[in-house]
């Protein structure tokens, strides 16, 4: 080949733009191709700059390489695979200590792709325990304002959803609200420990009290599934002393994302139960032709293992001093970024970053009347590469906007400060350059929980 055409981008299939229509006839040479789409993915936001996210956005070079090393492990087949297997397994019995079951040892449980799978599977097993129980009807469960996984398992299991209005001041699920909305069909109650729309953690020991009247009062015994996809690597850690897990007798299943705050790579979650009793026969399947008889009980088959093999490497690098260390270094950035936002520009606080209230996020909303909205506020932060959701609040308060920003491991104090720096710029810029119409949902951040929105918008809690 002539010397000219050594570079990569003198290359022939260099010379027209990447297929983007049918399927190709032919291919292109393994550098091409990995350079094309290395250079388009320039195009994506920088994901540590992403204050939207919920989800791991730095991860070590140790858990990097555990990833690389166990690529082709298919987790589920733990005949072939026996020690990934043994890694998940001592993975949920660490997860059933940390979140307090009577008997770690025994605490069913698995590794997930995410919190949205170990939620719908935690909502599976108490629709199959309340009709083993004698339920007949339609089965619902009662909640706050949820993530959109739970919206899906109503809908793709048929179950009743009845979603508590956010009325009066009220921004999560409320204890004095539960009772009203439950009846026989209710299979559970699910309460959120670290809400999508601000962060803050509902009171799952007040939701138990309250359910124990209901049992005292009318008879049914309704359980309580704790969605604690980002809460629940951080209480046992920041605020131990917090009820909200397994010591809650009424707490039957919960719920995390490792990929949010348990320092693992995407696609890392897990669904634990209480004891064996509480997850139905009828869910295990055994499985005989990967080598041996398999149980197992997810809603996804083949998957890689390297996410359990990562999470196993961080909890037994960390321990409990370290989660405690890096996620209490997390909220002082949080607690750092609030300060600054009430000094820089009309916002009330919404979550502080308080670890007994909330995660590691911070939301917040516009006071007076102002000549923007938070939709451009937004706007104009991602003209600088931050991306920070801005969206209404959920039922009956969508004329309500706010904003949230999570703070995530690898988020420093000063990148905080840089955060500041551009927002007060924006903010001046605002105000002096006050746009005819405040931008809307539909037209600003791209941020919505609203599914009637005139254009497909992204949800905050993706």
């Amino acid at each position: 080949m002539h010397e000219e055409f050594d570079d990569i981008f003198a290359l022939p299939a260099l010379g027209k733009g990447a297929p983007k229509g049918g399927f190709p006839e032919t291919g292109l040479p393994a550098d091409a191709a990995y350079q094309l789409v290395h250079d388009e993915l320039l195009l994506d936001g920088v994901s540590r700059m992403n204050l939207a996210t919920f989800c791991t956005t730095w991860m070590s070079d140790n858990a990097r390489r555990l990833m690389a090393e166990t690529v082709d492990k298919n987790i589920v087949d733990k005949d072939e695979y026996p020690q990934t297997a043994e890694l998940e397994q001592r993975c949920v019995r660490m997860l059933a200590d940390l979140w307090r079951a009577p008997d770690a040892a025994s605490a069913p449980g698995t590794s997930t792709t995410g919190s949205s799978e170990a939620a719908m599977l935690g909502g599976l097993a108490a629709k199959f325990r309340w009709r083993a129980g004698g339920g007949t009807g339609t089965p619902n469960f009662v909640c706050g304002p949820v993530q959109v996984c739970w919206e899906k398992f109503a809908r793709y299991f048929d179950v009743e959803i009845r979603e508590v209005p956010l009325t009066g001041d009220r921004l999560k699920l409320e204890p004095e609200q539960v009772a009203r909305y439950c009846d026989e069909n209710t299979i559970m109650v699910v309460a959120t420990f670290g809400q999508t729309f601000t962060g803050l953690f509902e009171d799952v020991a007040g939701i138990s009290a309250a359910l124990d009247a209901v049992r005292r009062e009318r008879g049914w015994d309704i359980p309580i599934h704790v969605d604690a996809a980002s809460g629940g690597f951080l209480a046992p850690f920041t605020a131990p002393d917090l009820p909200w897990d397994f010591r809650l007798p009424r707490v039957k299943s919960i719920n995390a994302s490792g990929h949010k705050t348990g320092h693992a790579p995407l696609g890392s979650g897990w669904a634990l139960w209480r004891e064996p009793a509480d997850l139905p026969d009828e869910l295990v399947f055994n499985v005989n032709y990967l080598g041996g008889d398999l149980p197992t009980f997810n809603l996804n088959f083949s998957r890689p293992g390297g996410q359990a093999i990562s999470s196993y490497h961080a909890f037994i690098h960390l321990g409990r001093a370290g989660y405690t260390r890096l996620q209490s270094a997390i909220y002082s950035v949080a607690q750092h970024l609030a300060e600054g936002l009430v000094k820089a520009g009309p916002f009330e606080i919404l979550h502080d970053g308080d670890p007994r209230r909330g995660i590691t996020a911070v939301s917040w909303r516009l006071t007076g009347e102002q000549p923007f909205s938070l939709y451009d506020l937004s706007d104009r932060l991602r003209a600088r590469g931050w991306l920070t959701a801005a969206y209404p609040l959920p039922a009956d308060r969508g004329d309500e906007t706010i904003m949230r920003a999570v703070i995530r491991h690898g988020f420093s104090h000063d990148m905080a400060d840089l955060l500041l720096a551009d927002l007060g710029r924006c903010l001046t810029y605002l105000n002096s350059h006050a746009p005819r119409v405040p931008l809307t949902a539909a037209e600003g951040s791209g941020f919505t929980h609203d599914a009637t929105a005139e254009v497909p918008l992204k949800r905050p809690g993706a």
